[in-house]
């Protein structure tokens, strides 16, 4: 297990160095200004469509765009939020939240690129007898010879906005980005940390010992739950998402504003605190970057970020790309808001929480469990079990998301008909992701994630252009 967790955690170091990093982050802050901001100047027409003012039954695809987002946010509001953000503040401090904003802010672009080509250019089944391209011709203008196909099975993401944006000799990219997909959407590190949640909270103030085989049986049952649910396909995952998502992140919404108010006389500290701490990297305890430390706290920020709202790895797009709609601008513009709520305004009250409750600095707890510390704090009869109820169906409506993503991975690489195998695989991952260390399912999903942002980034950087004319086209229009 040690051997496994250094590979691991050497793999992750490598993957995530100063290429990708100009890659994801630079990539996404020159799309921000090639588009001169111009996707944060709808920011309201954006909330219109998301309420479903443009919605049309008879567009092609599968699920609505307010399901679309609560999908893709099932799957980026969850462990990323609540212990991501503990793990970034337990080795930076409070100057990492700082450069996780960045990421958001960056990654809302980044979002609104790679949605829009992901409706620009969807595909049907790969193993159908038809050509893939159901939408556009590779200059991006919608194809009126259309009409009257029966297109409810379209497919979206990076596979295939690389392999129908820019040709079929790009297609080894879009493998790539497949198999990266397949290890990146395992559900690892949401079990393990539910895990871990279900034992420090439930388990251990009651007398009950948390063992190999504790955990055994807690992965089991998730295992049954999830695949109860992802063998439904994408509609019953959509509309669980649907109802589970947005009360939960009331519910969370609540209890931390609750946390703040009892603590307001410490909130203007630490506010400030994110911003100073960002550059002079006082309570940085990992690696340099380029021999400072600094640059290694503006790299955990980036990976937190990264891993909190995903903008620039391509699992989103998958879930927008099945958004019933012919119009790809108003799909990004939906995409969009996705970093704005679970990075800057979840991982900001999970973050403040923990750093105004003084447990950053008081307790040796990481991960959640850093987080349940200052629910407990704050509310000591049912804190924990407050948080406990959020991380629970935060990450149980993961799971289910993920399990879609891995499987359109699959899909494209064997042939849609062959894509189910892949939830077995994902079922029984659920129990590794139980019973191995935090630090091992930290590192593969931080490195398969950078593996995924290669072809993502690069195609979006690449059909930018086509992006921004469909885009004026779509603004003057409105």
């Amino acid at each position: 297990m040690e051997l496994i967790d250094n590979f691991l955690a050497d793999f992750a170091s490598f993957v995530w160095g100063l290429p990708l990093l100009f890659l994801l982050i630079g990539g996404g802050f020159g799309l921000l200004i090639y588009s001169r901001f111009l996707p944060f100047r709808y920011l309201f027409h954006a909330i219109q469509v998301l309420r479903g003012k443009y919605d049309d039954p008879n567009d092609p695809g599968q699920i609505s765009h307010f399901q679309a987002l609560t999908t893709a946010l099932s799957a980026t509001i969850g462990m990323g939020n609540i212990a991501g953000v503990a793990v970034a503040i337990s080795i930076g401090g409070p100057g990492a939240i700082f450069w996780m904003w960045i990421s958001g802010i960056i990654g809302m672009s980044t979002k609104f690129f790679t949605s829009t080509l992901a409706i620009m250019y969807r595909g049907k089944e790969p193993d159908s007898a038809e050509s893939i391209n159901l939408n556009r011709n590779s200059e991006g203008i919608l194809d009126e010879n259309i009409e009257g196909k029966k297109v409810e099975n379209v497919e979206g993401g990076p596979m295939y906005f690389i392999v129908e944006g820019l040709g079929e000799n790009w297609k080894p990219l879009a493998i790539f980005f497949s198999l990266a997909g397949l290890l990146g959407a395992l559900p690892v590190f949401n079990v393990n940390q539910l895990t871990q949640a279900i034992g420090d909270i439930l388990l251990e103030p009651n007398g009950i010992e948390v063992t190999f085989n504790v955990n055994l049986i807690i992965g089991i049952i998730l295992a049954i739950i999830t695949s109860v649910v992802i063998l439904g396909g994408l509609k019953r995952i959509s509309q669980l998402s649907a109802k589970l998502v947005p009360s939960m992140v009331l519910l969370y919404f609540i209890s931390i504003v609750c946390i703040l108010l009892l603590n307001y006389e410490e909130v203007p500290k630490y506010f400030m605190m994110i911003f100073t701490d960002a550059f002079a990297a006082k309570n940085y305890s990992g690696d340099p970057l380029l021999g400072g430390m600094v640059g290694g706290l503006i790299l955990l920020g980036i990976r937190r970020g990264a891993f909190s709202n995903e903008a620039g790895i391509g699992t989103a797009p998958m879930a927008h790309g099945a958004a019933k709609t012919n119009e790809p601008v108003r799909e990004g513009l939906v995409a969009m808001l996705g970093p704005a709520i679970d990075t800057l305004i979840v991982c900001t009250l999970t973050a403040l929480a923990i750093l105004v409750t003084g447990v950053w600095q008081s307790s040796a707890a990481n991960g959640v469990s850093l987080t349940a510390t200052a629910f407990s704090n704050s509310f000591p009869v049912f804190g924990n079990y407050l948080l406990l109820l959020c991380v629970a169906v935060f990450s149980v409506s993961s799971l289910f998301s993920y399990s879609y993503y891995g499987s359109k991975c699959m899909g494209f690489i064997v042939g849609t008909k062959h894509k189910h195998f892949y939830n077995y695989f994902y079922i029984a991952s659920i129990i590794v992701g139980a019973t191995y260390p935090l630090s091992s399912m930290l590192n593969l999903i931080d490195g398969s994630f950078a593996l995924m942002a290669i072809p993502t980034m690069t195609a979006t950087i690449l059909m930018a252009p086509r992006v921004m004319k469909e885009a004026r086209k779509y603004f003057d229009k409105l």
